[in-house]
């Protein structure tokens, strides 16, 4: 199963220092198979993302994929892009450039239409309660739309122990993502 860490400033911080360190124990202390530069309010977030595209190096992350910024992706050499559910005109343009693409869906649609657009992955989301994320899907539903589509799911929301990790990983899910599970 796959293990995708996704930053976030709220728990990495903005401090170029400090996120560095952060970032630096949590690939330290985990196995990840994929990361995420995710900051949408820093003013230094092009700084921030030059040092996760180096740390994730130094780690020898193979998949090291930009938030919704498909043009910083390019910029820094990512390997790929996140984009988000409103973004699924930019899966073309993404793929054209050789970018692996992980598209945020929230629906059984959604993950039908990234598959149709060639996305190489999907997140569905939310499967456990998340702060501001309104009621989670749960695990019965995961597994009934990873039945259903031959696109790779990662479970995506509210994962922060091992024992829904054991759970995804019974539904058959490609892996997990998570922001607060990899700092914890």
């Amino acid at each position: 199963m796959l293990n995708y860490l996704i930053t976030d400033p709220q728990y990495y911080t903005s401090n170029p220092v400090t996120f560095k360190e952060v970032l630096t124990k949590a690939l330290e202390n985990n196995k990840v198979d994929i990361a995420c530069f995710r900051d949408k309010i820093s003013d230094n977030s092009e700084q921030l993302a030059k040092i996760f595209i180096e740390v994730c190096q130094e780690f020898n992350i193979q998949t090291t994929l930009i938030n919704s910024n498909l043009q910083l992706a390019l910029k820094l050499k990512a390997t790929g892009v996140h984009l988000t559910s409103n973004q699924f005109d930019k899966i073309q343009e993404a793929k054209q450039n050789n970018m692996f693409v992980i598209i945020s869906c929230h629906s059984l649609d959604d993950i039908k239409q990234a598959q149709n657009n060639k996305a190489d992955m999907v997140t569905y989301s939310s499967v456990f309660d998340t702060p501001n994320k309104g009621k989670p899907k749960g695990c019965d539903d995961l597994a009934n739309v990873v039945k259903v589509v031959t696109i790779p799911v990662i479970a995506l929301g509210g994962i922060i122990s091992r024992n829904q990790i054991k759970q995804i990983k019974d539904t058959k899910a490609k892996g997990f993502a998570s922001i607060r599970y990899f700092i914890a």
